[in-house]
Formats: C-alpha cells, structure tokens, sequence
C-alpha cells in the first residue's frame, strides 16, 4: 500500500527531485533489509525528537521553501512515512502506515486528475481490501488464542501452517480482495454517471499552480513565453464541428498586454464584469461587446464564414479563455465572466476552473480597401492605451522609420515591417541574459539579432508604435498537431506564442506575426503511438474529469438512441426471417403439386439425414462397443464392461435382473438356476480379472464365456 501509494503520488509530476530520490532511497532500504531478513527499528524517543523536528520545518517549508499548502503537507506526510517504516514496534503502527498511503492516495487525488491516478487508484483498492482482511484475521486468531490461554500456540499457527493451506489462504484472499475491488469500481461507476458533477474542483484550488499563469497575466517579463515554449506538457485539446474547413494558421488568443516599461509587458485594460445566459451562452456580438473584441462597431463578423468549435483545457492555472478571434460566442458551465478592453476573456469565480467550453469565431482579413487607406483617424482612447513608449534607444525609432518609409497607408507599415524581421532575424529558444548596459529591445534588434516570438513581437509593437499605429502583443498559442485519431487538435506549451496586433483604421484590429517559420520536425513511430495515448487521455478528460449533466444528456440520449435502433433491428430480421419462411413454405408448395415424386425423395432423404444427426452419438457408441468387443486385448478394462454389460441385458430378457445397488458378487447369489449360476461365477470372475486387473487373457475369453452363459440359458 505504501508504494502503491507513493508511485500514484510521483505519477501526478508534483514531486521536487529531492523528496523523489529521498523517498525511493528509504523504500529501496527497507526491501533489503525485508529480502534479507535483518531489521532496524527506531526507538520511540528518536521517532518523537524527529517529529517535534520536522513540525518546526513544516512552517519554514510553507513559508520559505515551497511556499505552498499542499506541497508543504505533502513533504511532511512523506516524512512521517519514512520515519514509520523504520519504527514499527506494535500493531497499530501497521495501521497508521496503512493511513499514511491513504494521505498519499489523496494527495494524489489533490494534485492530478489523470488516467494515471484511476489505475494507481484501483491497485491500492486491491491492496487495502486484501491488507484489512488479513489484519482482521491476525487480530481474531490472536484474540482467540489469548481467550483459551494459548497465546504461544495462536502465534505459532499464525507465523506457522502447511504450505499447502497457506497457498490456499493467499488465493482465496487475493479472489475475494479482486471480487470487492471489481464490485467497487463498477458500482462507482454506476453512481458517477448516474450523478454527474456539478463542479470538478474538489480541492484542487489548493494545488500548486503552474508556471503557465506567469506567462498568461496582467504583467509578463519579456522571456517568460520563452520558457514555456521548452515544455511539452498537454495545454488543451480542440475539436472542429465536422465538414469546418480550417485555416492552415490557428492563433489562439489569450491575454493582450499594451503598457511596456522596456523589460515587462503589462495590461492596464479595464474590465467589464458579466453573467452568461442560462444556457452559458455569451454573446460578444452584443453592442457592448463589439468593441472589444473586434476594435470596430461597425463591422459586423457575422456576415463572415464561421469556425465552430470545442475546447477541453488541462488544469495549467490559468483563467483564461483561448479563443480563436474574431469571437462571435462563447459557451461555458462558468457564470461569471469578465471582457477587459483588450479583448481578453477571463473567469470571474476563483472556485471553479476552466474545464471545457465551446466558441465561434470568424476569421477576418482587412478588405483591398482598407488596407490601402492611409487615414490615422484613431478613436480617443485607442490611442491614449495603445501609443505609450518607454525610454528607448534613438536607433530602435531611426530602424522603423527605415523599414517603412516606402509604406503609405498604416497596413503597409505594419506588414513591411512584419516581412523585415521575418527575413533579417533567426529564431532560437536559447536564453541569453541582456548585458547590464543594454536594454532587451537592443540587444535583440542590433546586437544578438535571434530569439524567440516574445523579443519579435514586442520589437514590432513598439516600433509601430514610434511610428504613431497603436499595437499591443498578445500572448496565446499557434496551431496544434492534429491527431487522427481523436479528430482533435493537440495544443502543447510548445506552441505557446506571442504576435502583434496593430489597429488598422476604419477596420480595427488585425493581426501581425513577424516571428520566423520554424521547421516541424517529421513524425516518427514513437510520435504515432504517443498519438494513441492522447486520444486515450483526451477520453478520459472528456467523460471523467469534465463528466457533467450535458454529458450525462448526451449519454443517456444515445444509448436510448442505440437500444431502439438495435430493437428496431432484431425485429427486422425477425420479421425478414418469417417472410422467407413463408416464401420458402409456398416455393415447396408449389414444388410438390409439379413434382412430387423429386420432393418426396428430397424430403425421405433430409428425414434421413436428421435421423443420423441426432443419432450420431449413439452410432459413435454403438460402433466403438463393437470394436472393443471385437478386439478386447486392446482394451480389456472397457471391453470386459461391454461384454458385463451385454451379460447383464441377456440375463434381464430371462427374468435374472441386476440391480443397481448389486455387486456382481451380490447379483450371483440371487440366480437360482444350478447350471446358469455356475456359468455366470466363471464369466463374473474372469471379468473381475480384466476390469479392475487390467489382465488381457481374461478379457481375451470373455465371448466365449459370454456363448457358454448364453447357451445354459437357452437351455
């Protein structure tokens, strides 16, 4: 139970490097001193000095060193297990390790909810129900052994006993620990989708949140997507309704940020709290709304073609909502919502976490027109958020001005420099630290001239911005693989992306990516089979972790769907099969008045042939007696059965019948006829011989003893 336990919890990834190897060191210990039959217990004044101890670090863990709850507890729950295993002097200190693996199950289930955790999970199930038993036994046994003053002998019998019945006992144990824990999981299961949740939370608020929420806030510090992009850990999972034709590049919008100090990116946006209808449905296409999300009230996005689709987050400790722009709807369990004016969307109730939700966006593109319109007409307060400069290098506003001096209208601004750092820059993930003398922006632009989608946006922002075109970067994800197998798109940290937004007057905002292509490596086997384990965990996310009354609906309105068309089936074929029926009936009909001398053969010959099948077996019997009867030295046991048993009906035919209960000792005696009696005595005991002896000479004379029987009786 203690590993069982321990390896559910190393399984969630929470682990810190130190508490793993700490840990696995102290069980590998333990099962050598257990193979090897030695034992080391900690006396109970060293366990309580230990304990006292480590109370005292649990606060300068949960204060200074991990600084959180659950990650504190957990190392202490750790810590009391270790020291348990090496101190175990009574019986009750098995019932407090039993109850620190069950701390560890729990933990467990604070810090993850993957598919993981469910096999884990049933494992320990096993092992506790197999692990109670058995201590209940040991108590009993000892409690009846004191109850009859034999205590000495109760242990021995505990610690004693064959091999045989220990064998027994352990496969009897083990069937009646799999039988609880398979009637366990099934009726839990029963009950979980007959209840659906009506919040998955549980306490996971209280787990640790990633590093995801820094990159994903109201202030980033320019390399924190950077650092995200070196991870490989799951984000969300996204599904297209089916026949959507969807474009080769997928921005998934995340937060905006438009105040930059020269090192850190914060939002000043102001929010605007709101409530979704009763069905979850936000309309972002309401007048309120429009110009946030869209920059422009006058251009409506529904008139475009919509993508529709469904999103099922991973618990990354983030509040929000990716979505594809321009937005038209959102739909989501959550109630309470938030818009800030850089169009983010953002959960409103700290509780809850963002699980699943669906969206339809409509994917725009500046018309000819606008694009070559040369107006700087900017509404009051796009300008006043989205133009502000922090102290900069006098050559980062000279390089803009360069880039776009052949550029008339505002669009061509932003896409001659969008291609300039494209095509005069390289991509890296490599972190490099900006030299004290230098600020990022400058070290990027003329010094270093690589880095990752962070240094390239916010270079492009803010040399718009020198250029009087309000922009902003905006942090969210690109792409995805898509997994054939699901039907999905698989979002990972990797694809965490920045890009630039610049508003474009009389359309509104439009998007800019001036980062660099970067070369997807090819799919390999390995990669296929990951494929295989995603979908795998994208069904369990989907009908486990996010189960709920919709899903519950759409369960329950498909198996009634699949029960009627499968009753609708059975029927049909039925109903097909009688029709042949009488079809067939009337073709033999129709037969027998043309040719009735072919049917009746035909049917004389089927009759026959079902006289035979069912006939079969004793034809087989019949058949093999006479072969043993014919050659009883192959077989002299079942041939002097045979010729016993044929003995036995000849005599019944004449009145002489052997009852069951008889022996053939028993059946001699009841003859009464001198000469037959005789006769029977020297076939009986030649049978004997053959039939319990196995002797071939005995059996090689029983026909012709069986002639000499048959003849006194005839006579």
């Amino acid at each position: 139970m203690i590993v069982t336990g321990f390896v559910a919890l190393a399984g969630t990834g929470r682990l810190d490097p130190f508490s793993l190897l700490f840990v696995l060191a102290a069980l590998g210990f333990r099962a050598y001193l257990f193979l090897t039959g030695r034992t080391i217990a900690l006396s109970v004044q060293t366990t309580s000095r230990l304990t006292v101890a480590y109370v005292f670090f649990y606060f300068l863990d949960f204060f200074f060193v991990s600084g959180n709850f659950v990650v504190a507890t957990v190392h202490l729950v750790l810590f009391i297990m270790v020291v348990k295993l090496f101190s175990v002097q009574r019986d009750r200190d098995h019932v407090y390790l039993a109850v620190i693996s069950f701390l560890m199950i729990l933990a467990s289930a604070v810090l993850t909810v993957d598919s993981f955790f469910l096999a884990a999970f049933c494992v320990f199930l096993l092992l506790t129900a197999t692990t109670s038993i058995s201590m209940e036994m040991r108590r009993s046994l000892i409690a009846a052994a004191a109850l009859t003053e034999e205590t000495t002998t109760g242990k021995a019998v505990i610690a004693g006993g064959s091999d045989n019945s220990g064998r027994r006992m352990a496969t009897s144990m083990s069937f009646a620990g799999a039988v609880l824990v398979v009637s366990i999981v099934c009726g839990a299961a029963g009950i979980f989708f007959i209840l659906p949740r009506i919040s998955s939370g549980y306490l996971s608020k209280l787990a640790s949140q990633s590093g995801f929420s820094s990159g994903f806030s109201d202030e980033v510090t320019l390399g924190d997507i950077g650092r995200i992009q070196q991870l490989d850990t799951l984000v969300m999972h996204v599904q297209f309704a089916e026949g959507t034709r969807i474009p080769p590049n997928l921005k998934w919008r995340g937060i905006a940020l438009n105040v930059f100090d020269g090192k850190h990116w914060s939002n000043r946006a102001r929010y605007l709290a709101t409530r979704t209808e009763i069905d979850g449905r936000l309309d972002l296409q309401a007048t309120r709304f429009r110009l946030l999300i869209a920059g422009n009230p006058t251009v409506d996005p529904r008139k475009y073609p919509t993508l529709n689709y469904r999103v099922a987050m991973q618990p990354i400790g983030t509040n929000v909502f990716f979505v594809l722009p321009v937005l038209n709807n959102l739909t989501s369990p959550l109630r309470e919502v938030a818009l800030d004016t850089s169009g983010a969307i953002i959960r409103n109730d700290p509780t809850r976490q963002i699980r699943s939700y669906t969206g339809s966006s409509t994917i725009m593109e500046p018309s000819a027109l606008e694009r070559a319109s040369q107006s700087r007409d900017y509404p009051a307060g796009i300008a006043q958020d989205y133009l502000q400069l922090p102290p900069l290098n006098p050559r980062i506003p000279q390089l803009a001005g360069d880039i776009t001096k052949n550029a008339k209208s505002v669009y061509g601004k932003a896409e001659a420099m969008e291609r300039y750092l494209q095509n005069q820059y390289g991509y890296t993930l490599e972190m490099v630290a900006t030299p004290a003398d230098s600020d990022p922006l400058s070290f990027f632009l003329f010094t270093r001239k690589k880095g990752h989608c962070e240094y390239f946006s916010s270079a492009m922002a803010i040399m718009l911005r020198t250029q009087g075109i309000p922009s902003r970067i905006v942090n969210g994800f690109r792409n995805g693989e898509y997994n054939d197998i699901s039907g999905s798109y698989i979002v990972r940290a990797k694809d965490a992306h920045s890009w630039v937004e610049a508003y474009i007057p009389g359309y509104g905002w439009t998007s800019f990516d001036p980062t660099p292509s970067v070369v997807v490596g090819e799919r390999s086997t390995w990669s296929r089979m990951l494929l295989y384990a995603d979908a795998m965990r994208e069904f369990w996310n989907e009908w486990i972790v996010n189960y709920d009354f919709s899903h519950q609906e759409s369960l329950g309105t498909t198996s009634i769907s699949t029960t009627r068309h499968a009753f609708d089936s059975a029927r049909n074929w039925v109903q097909k099969k009688y029709e042949d029926a009488l079809d067939r009936v009337r073709s033999i009909r129709l037969d027998v008045n043309r040719n009735p001398k072919k049917i009746g053969t035909t049917g004389a010959a089927v009759l026959a042939a079902l006289l035979l099948l069912f006939n079969l077996r004793r034809l087989y019997v019949y058949l093999r007696e006479m072969r043993l009867a014919g050659r009883p030295s192959a077989a002299p046991r079942a041939a002097a059965s045979i010729w016993y048993e044929r003995m036995s009906r000849m005599l019944r035919k004449r009145g002489m019948e052997k009852k069951p209960a008889q022996t053939p000792q028993d059946f001699l005696r009841t003859i009464e006829d001198i000469g037959i009696q005789s006769k029977v005595a020297n076939f009986t005991e030649h049978y004997e011989r053959a039939r319990f002896g196995g002797s071939q000479p005995d059996a090689e004379k029983l026909p012709e003893l069986y002639e000499e029987v048959e003849t006194a009786v005839k006579r």
